[in-house]
């Protein structure tokens, strides 16, 4: 068994204000991204420039921000929050969902495109390898505030965490920042160097994703003031992904149907995408 490293959640204080951890997290994960971001824009043919970066960066962190505190209300605690409303605007005491993030950072997504000029599909291309350091972020996150931890087990890596009894509980928040985030974002990033059809990179980002988060679900707490659903063997999350699974798959198949179809011919445009018009 491992210790758990009880770190204060207060990462820095100044008087009445005090910083946390979870919050300082969403600020490293943006900086990442931001700096992702504009080292992909500089690269010959990404058919984005340094200060589009600056600007959508701008839009996603009002999208995942709003998102993930809306969703986390609408899928998990809705009855928590009529109770008290203000808690809704107490961030730093956890309750983000990525759903809800992933929704909100996709319509941020889509006006920005429109702005733009952009394709939605070719603007989710280029975020998507930008997201999962951020996850990684939100899991060290979780991990420091305590929270989301996993079932009771013997493995040698279990730890007892603070509120969750004695016994020893598998460190999911490390699972998943492992797995939804450095290993998704290693593939991310090695598969996108390359020109790849539209809709390819975000697919494989859904499918990775969901993939990552259904299995480490097996080994996690569900939340409290749900439990399990559906037979009870199912979390919220799983329910979740679900649907994102299925639509990175679909995204997949047209892309791959793209690529694979004799009758359209591969044309890469100034920005480094890929398409596939019909021959004439």
């Amino acid at each position: 068994m491992l210790a758990y490293p009880a770190i204060d959640p207060v990462a820095v204080s100044f008087g009445p204000v005090r910083l946390h951890w979870y919050g300082l997290m969403y600020v490293i994960a943006f900086l990442l991204a931001w700096l992702l971001g504009r080292y992909r824009a500089s690269r010959p043919g990404s058919g984005w420039k340094k200060d589009q970066v600056d600007d959508f960066v701008t839009w996603a962190m009002l999208g995942v921000v709003a998102g993930a505190r809306l969703g986390y209300i609408l899928f998990y605690d809705l009855d928590a929050y009529r109770a008290d409303p203000m808690e809704i605007l107490r961030v730093w005491n956890g309750g983000m969902s990525f759903h809800g993030g992933l929704l909100g950072v996709m319509l941020a997504s889509f006006l920005w495109s429109k702005k733009q000029g952009k394709r939605f599909l070719d603007v989710l291309d280029f975020v998507a390898p930008l997201v999962p350091l951020g996850l990684f972020c939100g899991r060290i996150g979780n991990f420091i505030n305590g929270e989301l931890w996993g079932r009771i087990s013997d493995v040698e890596w279990a730890m007892v965490f603070p509120g969750a009894g004695e016994l020893p509980r598998h460190p999911t928040q490390l699972y998943e920042a492992g797995l939804e985030g450095l290993l998704l974002f290693l593939v991310l990033w090695t598969y996108s160097r390359k020109p790849r059809p539209l809709g390819a990179v975000s697919g494989l980002f859904a499918v990775g994703y969901s993939l990552a988060r259904i299995t480490v679900e097996f080994f996690r707490m569900p939340d409290p003031q749900m439990g399990y659903l559906y037979g009870g063997w199912l979390t919220m999350g799983q329910v979740l992904c679900l649907p994102l699974l299925f639509a990175g798959l679909c995204l997949l198949c047209y892309a791959w149907s793209q690529y694979k179809n004799p009758s359209r011919e591969r044309v890469e445009l100034e920005d480094g995408s890929v398409i596939y018009i019909r021959r004439r």
